[in-house]
């Protein structure tokens, strides 16, 4: 009779395609992947693998059993998302994932007053610029900047996000985008999709002489005086050491959103989560949108 973790197993080598990378994922090690395989196989009395240049590659009967494994696991998935939701009071393990940027400006103090208000949550924060799969239970809530939210989630819209050019101070303003094309021009890196696309269409192609992939990156080699370039106001107006030169006349297309499933808006710690820092990043709107508070 087939287990769980039979359907687990194949998973894992089809999505790591190789028996490495499932150990990995499976908290095992390969001798183990590689014996649990093949008594599967043998018990099955069907290939499920077959093994090439690019790793361990489906056979028709392995492709079967994977698409079995993924409906399992999203019905598993799904179950422990509408369970989590029936939570009664504001306590246990709470995941959320968002980016460094709003991480360290303001995040991490907005953290900080939400646990002194509810001590028997537990946050665990992932940091990244690609978004989680809310679906999965990947994390529980999402604090986002992006252009158009998943249909799928549900949430709230905490403002606009103003952006500006920066530049090392001293440095004048610039009556013009033109007044800046002789300079030297920080960019963002590949991950930075929506940042790039807004860089291209509000100022063209300019002379990049550094590009990276964090806005925290871009805000440190700016104040270095390696170039001028994007960042969000409530990063570049809160340094010292940077001086805004330039408010170009479109606003990047993004928004700072909430977001949860809809599964989880009715659990306790989710609410009480969207409740609190809602509301602290509410109050910080003008900051967020680049004008006087």
């Amino acid at each position: 009779m087939l287990a769980w973790d039979d359907f687990r197993l194949v998973k894992a080598v089809a999505e790591r395609r190789s028996l490495a990378g499932a150990a990995t994922l499976l908290n095992v090690n390969a001798s183990t992947v590689f014996r649990r395989l093949g008594a599967l196989e043998e018990q099955l009395g069907a290939r499920l693998f077959e093994r090439g240049r690019a790793g361990y590659g489906l056979t028709p009967a392995g492709e079967e059993m994977l698409g079995v494994a993924d409906r399992m696991a999203d019905d598993i998935v799904a179950f422990e998302r509408r369970i989590s939701g029936q939570d009664l009071a504001p306590a246990g393990e709470l995941r959320v994932t968002t980016n460094d940027s709003l991480l360290i400006h303001p995040l991490t103090s907005i953290f900080a007053g939400f646990r002194q208000a509810y001590p028997d949550i537990l946050l665990d924060v992932v940091i990244g610029n690609d978004a989680l799969n809310l679906s999965k239970r990947d994390a529980d809530v999402a604090i986002r900047a992006t252009a158009s939210p998943p249909e799928t989630l549900v949430g709230r819209r905490i403002a606009e996000l103003g952006w500006a050019i920066y530049a090392k101070a001293p440095h004048a303003p610039a009556a013009d985008i033109a007044e800046l094309q002789d300079e030297d021009w920080i960019g963002p890196g590949d991950m930075l999709s929506l940042l790039q696309r807004w860089l291209r269409e509000t100022i063209g192609e300019h002379r990049t002489v550094y590009r990276i992939s964090t806005v925290l990156g871009m805000a440190e080699a700016i104040e270095a005086g390696l170039g001028v370039g994007p960042l969000p106001c409530f990063i570049g107006d809160m340094r010292p050491g940077l001086i805004r030169v330039f408010d170009p006349p479109r606003k990047a297309p993004a928004e700072l959103w909430l977001l949860t499933h809809p599964d989880l808006r009715s659990s306790a710690r989710v609410r009480a989560f969207m409740d609190h820092v809602g509301h602290e990043l509410t109050r910080l709107r003008p900051a967020f949108e680049g004008r006087p508070a």
